[in-house]
């Protein structure tokens, strides 16, 4: 059982996927902005992070940077899962310092095995 952290500013979309993650039994935590997502994940400390990228103030994009960018997070694998279905977004999503990035809606199994894949199970 893996912590993962969800930042994502769509309650909706969070309960979605936060239910196929405890389905699987993962324990899920989640914000719903970049900013308090980054602090959460320093204090807490999370075996992976879901971010989507269309957030008011910093998007996932900046978020993930700052993240793979700082000692205390840097460690942490960040599986961007977006709207942004362009080959140019995923690209730059990967050079930010993300793992892996899936386009929403994503289908539990594809969401699963990347999830196992990132933790490494």
């Amino acid at each position: 059982m893996a912590h993962i952290l969800i930042i994502d500013d769509s309650p909706t979309e969070t309960q979605i996927y936060r239910g196929i993650l405890e389905k699987h039994g993962h324990r899920v935590t989640s914000e719903s902005v970049a900013e308090q997502g980054i602090a959460t994940a320093k204090r807490e400390q999370p075996d992976l992070i879901l971010m989507d990228v269309v957030m008011p103030g910093m998007n996932g994009f900046q978020a993930t940077r700052s993240l793979s960018k700082d000692p205390a997070t840097s460690t942490i694998p960040v599986i961007i899962l977006s709207s942004k279905s362009m080959e140019t977004d995923r690209i730059w999503g990967l050079r930010q310092g993300a793992r892996d990035y899936l386009v929403k809606p994503a289908r539990e199994s594809d969401l699963i095995e990347r999830v196992n894949a990132a933790l490494g199970t």
